[in-house]
């Protein structure tokens, strides 16, 4: 049997991972359920996502993966491992390649475990690109012409901004700002109101229900329940969009923030570009309510929401799958 070539978008919330010839054949949660004694993995993926908030003292669900690097190298391991015999990448003869895409800005030492990572998993040969290049590739963008093309992934660990042309980023950052931290501050503006406390799965759920980033835009009610921290008691609130607006501003300005320094940071003939072409915002933050809005009202530039703003990057991992070569020489 010949090797596959996967693409693997190794995501602080999710993992998905595409297969040459076959598209993505897989999209789940990163999360592990593990014996706390033991330490063996009892379920990976969606079954360890059920259990998040919901197991038992010696029954622990955890996130190996945090702000897109690996937390935990050894449990990072059982999940690749996991993944790619469902996708069966690892046959008895086959030794896939895998191109892994990783926030922009990180270290040397974290680039290092991540491809370590996957090369234990069986790997014949291991490839990283960065995530706004892969994601702008899936987003349809020609990133080949000299030309400039603005790309924001809002992800779950991060946010990568970068500016690209002739096939590589002119200007990038990473920030921890992302689909989690959202989540918290949610938590956080319940807690801090209600005294009612939740857990992440119902932040990411009011999130995605009623969540808005952009002032009046949205007039949603949902019923939202949890822990009354003053009686210990289950209790039921009812939450609008507006409070949820109120409490993801800071996070959402400080995107907005970072989005207008990489522009300040952009040679004029890039930014004259970017002005014709508008932003591309990829990744799960992008679905939420009033992004595209919210940026384009601060950044004075037209924003477009990526076709499908969760699988661009491991589409993009798909379209360099058939240029490995060109990859190879690269390096």
């Amino acid at each position: 049997m010949f090797s596959k070539d996967i693409g693997i978008d190794l995501g602080t919330a999710n993992v998905l991972i595409y297969v040459k010839g076959q598209g993505i054949v897989l999209d789940e949660p990163s999360v592990v359920a593990l014996d706390s004694e033991t330490r063996k993995p009892l379920a990976v993926g969606k079954e360890a996502r059920e259990m998040l908030g919901r197991t038992p003292g010696k029954v622990q669900a955890i996130r190996p993966m945090k702000d897109g690097v690996i937390a935990d190298f050894e449990i990072t391991e059982t999940m690749l491992n996991h993944f790619i015999r469902k996708v069966n990448g690892k046959s008895f003869f086959s030794r896939p390649r895998i191109l892994i895409c990783c926030p922009s800005n990180i270290t040397q030492v974290e680039k290092n475990a991540i491809k370590e990572a996957a090369e234990r998993t069986g790997a014949r040969r291991v490839y990283l690109e960065e995530e706004p290049k892969v994601a702008a590739v899936g987003a349809g963008l020609d990133i080949s012409k000299p030309s400039g093309n603005m790309v924001i992934d809002i992800g779950g660990g991060t946010t990568d901004i970068a500016i690209l042309s002739l096939g590589d980023m002119v200007t990038s950052t990473s920030i921890k700002v992302a689909g989690n931290v959202f989540d918290s501050d949610i938590i956080k503006y319940i807690k801090d109101k209600y005294k009612l406390l939740i857990g992440d799965r119902t932040a990411e759920d009011i999130k995605i229900t009623i969540g808005t980033v952009y002032k009046d835009s949205r007039n949603e009610k949902m019923q939202v329940r949890g822990r009354d921290l003053v009686t210990g008691l289950p209790n039921t609130i009812t939450l609008t969009s507006k409070e949820v607006e109120e409490a993801l501003r800071e996070s959402a300005y400080c995107l907005v923030n970072e989005a207008k320094n990489v522009l300040e940071e952009t040679p004029p003939e890039l930014s004259a570009d970017i002005i014709d072409k508008g932003i591309v915002i990829t990744g799960g933050g992008a679905l939420i309510y009033g992004f595209d809005l919210l940026l384009a009202k601060e950044l004075k530039v037209p924003v477009f929401i990526a076709e499908s703003p969760l699988t661009c990057v491991a589409e993009g991992t798909g379209i360099l799958l058939d240029n490995l070569d060109y990859l190879d020489k690269r390096k």
